[in-house]
């Protein structure tokens, strides 16, 4: 049995925390951007998470969920989006486009949830994607024409990113948290070690390691570690707190959309700080990725409730966005 989801509008005050949210999400792509001036990106995405995830094992009781569905939302969200963001923006990935193309996640979602779980897509659905994936399109070609090879691989590694958040939502999903906060932060604890494998194998053993131990002594060693305490603090802990209380209070439909205004204000801080300039064929598939990602996240009107077993459901806008 489907019963429709009703479209709620959100009262002032969490308008206000929903737009918080987008703005530390967004502000973190800079804050990526300083700290991988200095850390190499593999060793910064193990301590990210490593950070997290010593806390959070001895204070934060564990969720109550299936194991293997943690992993997945771990592997996912955590180890393949991280290494692929990451390395992406070190081989020169713009900030503010990586925060549009990571927005990819969103119909990678519907079409995985589509193709594993069996779950229904919407013809509106169906047509966001195809206009997302023309958008990314477009990024690709400007790219490729201003800097051949070597620009379009940080955008297909970011895409990759997408893909591995949407694996994550897959685990997500099925996990069914009953605290999605507490899942959240007990992800955590699954990419530090494959991270840190990864990171001793190509960027030496010691390479990270010795970088954080001089960091406090540089001016670039402590933006780099203002960027991270930003991360994990702003980007992740507050961010995530609020996001997963809005989710609490109104159907993914009404709160999933808001997250489009992440690349927003990851382009415009970038632009301003940065001075980042994309081309005009680059905004024009910026929008054209977002009106895809809106029609796609708009597009399920119905949430699955009490299904029969054995019977399709339709998958619902991701509970959570794309960030950094």
């Amino acid at each position: 049995m489907v019963r429709s989801a009703k479209l709620v509008s959100m009262i002032p005050r969490d308008r206000l925390v929903a737009l918080s949210v987008v703005v530390l999400w967004g502000l973190n792509f800079l804050a990526i951007h300083y700290s991988l001036d200095y850390f190499p990106p593999f060793f910064l995405g193990a301590l990210r998470f490593l950070v997290i995830a010593v806390p959070v094992v001895l204070f934060v009781p564990r969720p109550q969920v299936p194991v293997r569905w943690l992993v997945l939302y771990g592997v996912g969200f955590g180890t393949l989006q991280f290494v692929c963001l990451f390395l992406a923006m070190h081989l020169g990935m713009p900030t503010g486009l990586a925060s549009l193309v990571l927005q990819s996640s969103a119909p990678f979602t519907v079409v995985l949830g589509a193709l594993l779980l069996h779950e229904r897509m919407t013809v509106r659905q169906i047509v966001g994607i195809c206009v997302a994936v023309g958008g990314m399109a477009l990024i690709v070609i400007d790219r490729a024409g201003h800097s051949a090879a070597a620009g379009v691989v940080p955008v297909l590694l970011t895409v990759a990113g997408g893909l591995g958040w949407a694996f994550g939502n897959l685990g997500n999903r099925l996990a069914k948290p009953a605290d999605p906060l507490s899942f959240t932060l007990w992800m955590s604890v699954v990419p530090p070690l494959p991270m840190l494998v990864l990171s001793a194998a190509v960027e030496g053993p010691t390479t990270g390691w010795v970088a954080l131990w001089h960091s406090p002594s540089s001016t670039a060693g402590l933006v780099a570690l203002g960027g991270l305490a930003y991360t994990v603090l702003l980007g992740t802990i507050a961010g995530s707190g609020l996001w997963s209380h809005l989710m609490t209070r109104y159907p993914s439909s009404t709160v999933a959309p808001v997250s489009l205004l992440v690349p927003v204000v990851g382009i415009a801080a970038s632009a301003v700080v940065l001075g980042e300039r994309p081309t005009a064929l680059a905004l024009a598939g910026a929008v054209v990725v977002l009106g895809g990602c809106l029609a796609g996240l708009t597009g399920a009107r119905r949430t699955p409730s009490a299904a029969p077993a054995g019977e399709s459901v339709q998958l619902p806008p991701p509970s959570a966005p794309a960030r950094a």
